[in-house]
């Protein structure tokens, strides 16, 4: 693949490019299910076939069959899934307010409990993890988790979203490696379960949370001393995938992502953060997962997949129409996928290898840091910490009293920024 510079300055033409673009092309592929008469055109969890899938990604090759086609369908689609998400305008940024409390210092990394306000009252919660050397410039990582079983006893928070092991550990490795790192949680997962609830996060509001959040999280990241705003990277697995791609579609700051186990042409995702509201189909657009992730293009991406859920045909699907839509930018090789077909739907030992080493190579990350003397992989360094250890919140420091509880009072503090 190309160095990193060499990408940046791709993505900056594509930009330019995409800025001058129309946005308003319409383009409905044949096939699709019959939209509803009234309300919005939802596509939840496997709305169509594999092979229907197949079909739309051929059809939108043909019918946006170069670069300036298809640029001008990607601002078209990034236009509409914007203001899907509810949006468009885009909020008035206001002050994050950060808390950034209790630094532990490990094995080549720290990890400090982090707070911060994306609207006034709506908190983001999280880990930050960074190098333990932070002299000079230093690539930022967001990492966003997937779904997870629900919390019934309090030790279930040890294994949970953004608590996991597997979730500290590629974050304790990527800042081994030399990356800033912020781990946060899904709406109403985690520490927001004390903010909102569990049942809060099955709400198609979630979507509009989850863009923004990421947006504002990147904001803080970048905004951190030693922090390279040039290298830039988003990854996440399963529902933290969906998150993954709809941002780096949205934010041309991401300059390189990593979408696990979820990218596909014919799943939707099965949450309503994911397809809760009309971001894949409306009266004069539709895209796939797989056309969202396009829109990354030229920017390096990797696809990691496995044989055991929706992503099972990546290789023969999804990919190839990943490389020739890179293709149009002369960049087919800032694609890739690592496929395992033995595995299962998780962000396990393998695929979190594929994304260490396509970071090390996109972000000019040290990857000796993470190996052994053999060159392979080893996670042994990384400190599994107690969720208890890992909130920002306690009893000692609780939740303050202006914090939002409810998704309606986001979407309505939301509203009011996009009003000044």
């Amino acid at each position: 693949m190309h160095t990193r510079p060499v990408c940046f300055a791709l993505l900056i033409a594509a930009l330019v490019l995409s800025s001058t673009a129309r946005a308003d092309v319409p383009w409905l592929p044949a096939g699709l299910p019959p939209a509803p008469a009234n309300g919005p055109a939802l596509c939840p969890g496997a709305f169509i076939s594999p092979a229907q899938g197949a079909a739309i990604l051929d059809a939108a090759l043909t019918q946006f069959s170069d670069r300036a086609a298809w640029d001008t369908y990607a601002a078209h689609l990034r236009s509409r899934i914007q203001s899907a998400a509810g949006l468009t305008p885009w909020p008035r940024r206001t002050p994050l307010n950060p808390i950034i409390r209790d630094r532990r210092t490990h094995d080549g990394y720290t990890v400090e409990n982090v707070a911060l306000e994306s609207a006034p009252g709506l908190f983001v919660t999280g880990n930050l993890y960074r190098p333990t050397n932070l002299a000079g410039k230093h690539p930022v990582v967001l990492t966003t988790h997937g779904h997870a079983r629900a919390v019934a006893t309090p030790a279930d928070y040890d294994t949970h979203a953004r608590f996991a092991p597997h979730v500290q550990t590629r974050c304790a490795q990527l800042a081994r490696m030399g990356a800033i790192v912020f781990a946060i949680d899904m709406f109403a997962y985690g520490e927001g379960i004390q903010l909102y609830g569990q049942d809060a996060h099955r709400d198609p509001r979630a979507i509009t949370i989850h863009l923004w959040n990421g947006i504002r999280a990147l904001d803080f990241l970048l905004g951190l001393e030693g922090a390279d705003t040039t290298r830039v990277g988003v990854t996440g697995e399963s529902g933290g995938g969906t998150q993954t791609f709809l941002l780096t579609a949205l934010d041309p700051r991401v300059t390189v992502s990593a979408p696990v186990v979820m990218v596909s042409a014919h799943f939707f995702g099965g949450c309503l953060c994911e397809s809760g509201r009309p971001i894949h189909r409306g009266a004069d657009y539709f895209a796939s997962n797989a056309m969202i992730a396009a829109l990354a293009a030229p920017r390096p991406q990797l696809l990691v997949s496995d044989g055991k859920d929706w992503t099972l045909n990546t290789p023969r699907i999804e990919f190839p129409f990943l490389q020739k839509i890179y293709g149009y930018y002369g960049a087919a090789d800032h694609t890739a996928n690592v496929h395992l077909p033995d595995e299962g739907h998780d962000y396990g030992p393998s695929k979190r290898a594929a994304v260490y080493r396509f970071f090390a190579t996109q972000l000019g990350l040290n990857l000796a840091a993470a190996t052994d003397a053999s060159g392979q992989i080893d996670e042994s360094h990384a400190t599994i910490e107690r969720a208890a250890a890992l909130r920002v919140f306690t009893a000692d420091f609780p939740v303050p009293p202006h914090a939002l509880h409810d998704a309606g009072a986001i979407e309505r503090a939301l509203v009011k920024l996009q009003q000044l």
